[in-house]
């Protein structure tokens, strides 16, 4: 069964009909290709928008509650317009509660919906369902209330819904893209400025294929914040004798000139890792614009050995995945992508080579870890929009 016919039986079951249609929104996933943990230091990352995404149906009613409800949580929510700041202990109403409590301060005050949400990305895999939860919610909200708020306020709305509401210290990455998304293109950012460029990814014989190791990541809030506290220090510490107000002002001769200030080791690994995967971002792009996929390849595993052994975000189950990933024949690059300590890694893999890579990887890593993996082919998709065609 297709997912929104899944969505519409469960939207119906809950809420009943009414002779009212309900409509229908989405919003990617995404995938990072490289630039891990540098967006919050104002650097450079390299995500696309994926194929898979969250669904959203909703209805307009005369009552003034807004109804939560969501085919992938038991969890559900009926919230009266006055109490719609309120928090509900950690649960995933939390992401568009967050959306909706910035979205009343550009005047749009929203009662009377039934909302029924629908997920196809694996929830805790760092393929960014939150931003796309947030995402889905703010765009229907704008395009029901007849608003026209741009794209790239819907993106800082749900930034902020995130930092502010739910408690998570994100940088912009994910819900920038997620919201400018666009198909078979990633999206060239600076996490500074927010300047960015759209860069065809063509790949020929070879594709894209995420890996979910099936680890949940229960450390990932407090060793993320962790990170961003020991590259603040890293700052600090810079500071004393060049001012930057993040690393990413750096470049590696910069760093390598003043490294030896910071005397903590672990401090001077972290800001390392962001300054020299800056570096491999900016080689990346025009690699992938010249059809050197092999050097691309490289960088995602230099990206990712970064990560293992100076950022120390990975653990055992995504340095498994990666090193099964690079024995394939066809392969020509994987590394981890997201937070880390469970979630994805992503590879770059020939199309001849698939089969072999799904089946060799997945049973190698099941041996070595004990867990099953999850195999997914994306394409590179489109940024949030209403779907009207559905049935």
């Amino acid at each position: 069964m297709e997912i929104t016919d899944t969505l519409k039986e469960k939207f119906y079951e809950l809420y009943g009909e009414n002779g009212s249609k309900p409509r229908l929104f989405f919003a990617p996933g995404r995938v990072n290709l490289i630039g891990e943990h540098t967006d919050y230091n104002g650097g450079y990352v390299f995500p696309c928008a994926l194929n898979y995404g969250t669904y959203l149906m909703v209805r307009a009613t005369e009552e003034s509650e807004i109804k939560f409800a969501s085919v992938n949580f038991e969890y559900k929510a009926f919230v009266q317009p006055e109490d719609l700041n309120k928090k509900h202990g950690g649960e995933w109403v939390e992401y568009p509660l967050g959306v909706i409590d910035q979205m009343k301060k550009m005047g749009i005050k929203p009662s009377g919906l039934e909302l029924m949400y629908s997920g196809d990305i694996p929830n805790g895999a760092g393929l960014s369902s939150s931003a796309s939860i947030e995402l889905v919610t703010a765009f229907m909200l704008n395009t029901l209330y007849g608003k026209e708020i741009p794209m790239i306020d819907l993106i800082k709305i749900s930034q902020k819904a995130e930092n502010e509401f739910v408690g998570m210290n994100c940088g912009i990455m994910d819900q920038f893209a997620v919201g400018m998304g666009r198909k078979d293109s990633a999206l060239f950012l600076n996490c500074d400025t927010l300047d960015y460029d759209l860069v065809p990814v063509k790949l020929g014989d070879y594709r894209l294929m995420i890996v979910n190791t099936n680890k949940r990541r229960g450390l990932t809030d407090s060793k993320y914040n962790e990170r961003r506290s020991e590259c603040e220090t890293a700052v600090e510490i810079i500071n004393k004798k060049k001012p930057v107000r993040n690393l990413s002002e750096l470049n590696l001769a910069e760093f390598n000139e003043i490294k030896h200030l910071i005397d903590n080791e672990v401090i001077r690994k972290r800001a390392y890792h962001v300054i020299s995967e800056n570096a491999r971002v900016l080689e990346a792009i025009p690699a992938l614009k010249s059809g050197n996929l092999l050097r691309f390849g490289e960088l995602m595993n230099e990206s990712h050995d970064s990560l293992r052994d100076n950022y120390e975000v990975t653990g055992i189950e995504l340095d498994t995945l990666v090193e099964e990933a690079r024995k394939i024949p066809g392969g020509i690059g994987s590394r981890m992508t997201g937070a880390g300590f469970g979630g994805c890694t992503v590879s770059i893999v020939h199309r001849d080579s698939i089969n072999d890579f799904i089946e060799t990887v997945g049973r190698n890593y099941s041996d070595r870890t004990e867990l099953k993996p999850v195999f997914y082919q994306p394409e590179i998709g489109d940024g949030p929009g209403e779907i009207t065609n559905f049935k």
